[in-house]
This record gives C-alpha cells, structure tokens and sequence, in this order.
C-alpha cells in the first residue's frame, strides 16, 4: 500500500470516536496535511496540539462546507447521525467538496445499505448513489457492526443470566472500531483502494449463541442466549424507557442478523492496514474489566443500545 505524504487529507466528524481516531492514526503515520472537520472546533484542542488542522464544518451551513474543504484533495465523509436527514446533509457536503476541488471521499457506510427496507439504512444507500453520481473519485467502506458496542450488550446480560435478541440463528462479523479507524485511515491516505465498496469485517462470523458462550466464559456464569420475537424485544426496549424510535433501530438490526444481511467475512481489514482484524474474543478479554464495572459502558456508535442510550449513539 502506497500512502501519498503530498496530499492533504480532511475527516469530518472529527470530534466524534471514529472520526478522532481517524485523525489519530494519519498524525501517528505522518501521513501528510490533517484537516480535522467538526461543528465544535472547541473540543479538538488535542489534536491541533499535535499538528492536525481544526476547522469547522457544519452540514446544515453550506458556506462553512466550502471553507473547511478549501484546499483539500481527499476527503473522509463519516456519516452523519441526524436520522432522517442524512441523505441532504451528505449530499450538501458532496457537492461542497466538489466546488472546492476535492478530488476524492472515502464513505462510511454499512453493509448491504439497500436491502434492509429500513429508512435510516435507506439513507446510506442513498448517499452511496449519490457519491458514485457526483463526478469525484469514490471509495465505500462498509462498516460492519462494531464489536465495541458487545460490552454493553454483555454487561447487561451478565447479570441477569440471559441475552434476549430476536437475531434467531443468525450471526455477524464484528468489527472494531480501532480496525475500521485503520481501515479508513488507509483508505484515504491511499488510492490503491479508490473506486472500490469494500466490506470491513472482522475475522469471524459470531453468533449470539456464541457471545452467549463468550459472556459466560469470561463471567464464569451461565449466560444463555434468548430467542425473542421482534415484536416482544420492541415492548421490552420501549419498557425499558427507550424511545421507539431507538426500539426500532436495534429491533432492526436484530431481523438483519437473522436475515444474513450483514455479510459475510473479507480480509478487507488486513488489506488495507496490514494486519489482522481483532476478534471479537480478543477484544472481550482485553476489555473484561469493563464487563464488569459498575459504571454502564459507553456505545461507540453501532447497533446495541442500553435503556439509557441516546438515538445519537446509534450509527445506523
């Protein structure tokens, strides 16, 4: 993989846990120019300390699009979390990246966008289109669900001795957020990769029989995976002081999952960062501590979401 050093290199979303991260990895890798894009320039501080360029960039005000992407040649279009208007906002900022004279974005999206029949999925379908449409070179990475967001999960089921989902027998191939940080990195700091949709996935495809196996391997408790219908796992969400919107979000991940919708396993990961993908194994026993803390794991952003989450931690 051949990094361009020359080019200079924005991320929007840069004040949120992938698009910081992202900024993260170009500074360690001296990978050139760094814009880090956000609406809140206060909170990047840090990353200006360490040479990265702050600017602020907000999809809803087209005139600051034109001037955070001034001089930019290759752009990270991390998708938005404004559910329902994704589609506008990601285009406002194709369309300021093309007056501005970017040549090139890397967008994150989710696998099989167009398949799921549910609006905010809908939405990354969408920009996809709109991408490949514009005229600029394009590269999608498909994120798959994050395995970070398991912590929480797991730490639920834990204590209670049961993880309900209504994912049947499905599975995914759980992703971390600091591979997907890498794979993005690559992606835009490279154009061995552009013109390509890429899946990112990590090793394996786990079932929420196996993270049942899991939880009680690390707990050294019986935890065990409950079949629920989406029906009944939407009341309990909604009980649980979830709004339904939310509800809906994770009831709809879980169909996914029993639908195979979510893919199976590529080496995307190793391809574009040069090692492999964490498992999700590996993962839960370097962060078991946090299973069991007493303070409720933060989402990073994916598909798993606590009575107490926002609609905002939900990446989809």
């Amino acid at each position: 993989m051949n990094w361009n050093r020359s080019k200079t290199l924005l991320v929007t979303g840069a004040s949120g846990q992938l698009g910081r991260r992202v900024v993260e990895i170009l500074l360690d890798a001296e990978a050139g120019p760094v814009v880090a894009a956000t609406r809140s320039p206060e909170k990047l501080a840090a990353l200006a300390d360490r040479g990265a360029e702050i600017r602020r960039a907000d999809f809803d005000d087209p005139a600051s699009l034109d001037e955070a992407f001034d001089g930019v040649d290759r752009l990270l279009l991390v998708s938005t979390d404004a559910l329902g208007h994704r589609v506008p906002q990601h285009r406002a900022a194709i369309r300021a990246a093309a007056r501005a004279g970017v040549k090139h974005i890397v967008y994150t999206s989710l696998p099989n966008p167009e398949k799921w029949g549910a609006p905010f999925m809908l939405e990354r379908a969408e920009t996809e289109k709109v991408l490949e449409a514009s005229g600029l070179g394009w590269t999608v990475l498909r994120n798959n669900l994050y395995t970070d967001d398991l912590l929480s999960k797991l730490a639920n089921a834990i204590p209670s001795g049961q993880l309900a989902a209504a994912a049947g027998d499905g599975g995914a191939p759980y992703v971390t957020l600091e591979d997907c940080a890498g794979a993005a990195a690559a992606a835009l700091a490279s154009s061995d990769f552009d013109g390509r949709t890429i899946d990112v996935t990590g090793p394996a495809v786990v079932t929420h029989t196996d993270l049942a196996k899991l939880a009680s391997d690390i707990s050294r408790e019986q935890v065990t995976y409950v079949r629920t219908s989406p029906e009944e796992l939407r009341k309990g969400f909604i009980a649980a002081g979830m709004s339904r919107d939310e509800a809906d979000v994770l009831v709809t991940i879980d169909v996914a999952i029993s639908k195979g919708l979510l893919g199976g396993v590529t080496d995307a990961v190793e391809e574009l960062t040069g090692h492999p993908p964490a498992s999700v194994a590996e993962f839960l026993a370097e962060h078991s501590d946090v299973l069991f803390s007493t303070v409720e794991p933060a989402l990073v952003g994916t598909g798993v979401m606590n009575s107490r989450s926002r609609s905002s931690a939900v990446r989809p």
